[in-house]
């Protein structure tokens, strides 16, 4: 990701091999994120091209044993990392609210965290109800892999015919979704003056059901190598970032820990000494 558009950027072809490398200046990288800013692109867009852009140039320089001079690349200041999900009672309400061709993709989201593209490539071909399992071919890290289903998938995807072609149905998935999160209290739209037909949209998203099946894995008691065979994480940094602990999962963590007698040791020890014969 961010390739494409470095090779835009300095008009690589098949006749172009693009600048010479001593050319390559920080005026070069300033400007390809004015272009891209100009274009309306995020920050955490171009940074995916600038990490391309500073991994080359340091292959350039390994490759001369260290002795040429690469120019430093900033990359752009980035929001924190979402860390939005939906519990399972806020789930219950939301896919009530959901039109019934959107449901089966919907719970495959978030029972079992795979990333949307890899859901609506998903052909029937690849799904065995039988053993509860789909094997998902077409996936962000080229890696195939399988996912077991839950039962009420299972009972959704046995509704369905014909069997054949793709499994999920995305259709309007994107106004549908804002508008059932808007009516259950998951997000809001915001009106634009001018586009009556196309608000902006602020609250829980589609990727937030990743986050909340890793999350559901996690809290589980599933191991966390498996969890990631599940959902398709290769490092541990980013799925860490998934694996979101509310405040109620921390409070739930302290009060395991004080059934579990080490509590009522601690206020011992901690308690003067004559408070400790009194409690005997």
């Amino acid at each position: 990701m961010g390739l494409k558009q470095l090779d835009d950027f300095f008009g690589f072809s098949e006749t172009n091999p693009g600048p010479a490398l001593t050319d390559i200046t920080i005026t070069t990288g300033r400007d390809f994120v004015k272009k891209r800013k100009a274009e309306g692109v995020n920050n955490a867009v171009i940074n995916r091209s600038l990490a391309c852009l500073r991994r080359m140039l340091k292959v350039a320089q390994d490759d001369h044993n260290g002795k040429l001079q690469i120019p430093i690349i900033k990359l752009q200041p980035e929001p924190p990392a979402r860390r939005g999900f939906t519990t399972d009672e806020e789930f219950d309400r939301l896919l009530k609210l959901l039109p019934t061709h959107l449901r089966p993709l919907i719970v495959f989201l978030f029972f079992c965290g795979v990333r949307v593209g890899e859901a609506l490539a998903v052909e029937w071909t690849q799904v065995d109800l039988v053993a509860g399992l789909i094997r998902l071919h077409e996936t962000k890290n080229d890696e195939p892999r399988v996912v077991p289903l839950p039962s009420i998938l299972r009972m959704m995807l046995k509704e369905i015919e014909p069997k054949v072609g793709c499994v999920f149905d995305a259709t309007n998935l994107r106004k549908e979704w804002m508008t059932a999160c808007a009516a259950c209290g998951l997000g809001r739209k915001i009106e634009v003056e001018g586009k009556p037909y196309d608000p902006l949209y602020e609250g829980l998203t589609v990727h937030d059901l990743r986050r909340s099946a890793v999350r559901n894995l996690v809290r589980s008691g599933v191991p966390e190598t498996v969890a990631m065979k599940i959902s398709g994480h290769k490092t541990r940094s980013v799925f860490d970032r998934y694996a979101i602990a509310s405040e109620d999962d921390l409070r739930k963590a302290m009060q395991k820990v004080e059934t579990a007698g080490l509590g009522e040791t601690l206020v011992k020890l901690a308690l003067p000494a004559k408070k400790r014969k009194s409690r005997k």
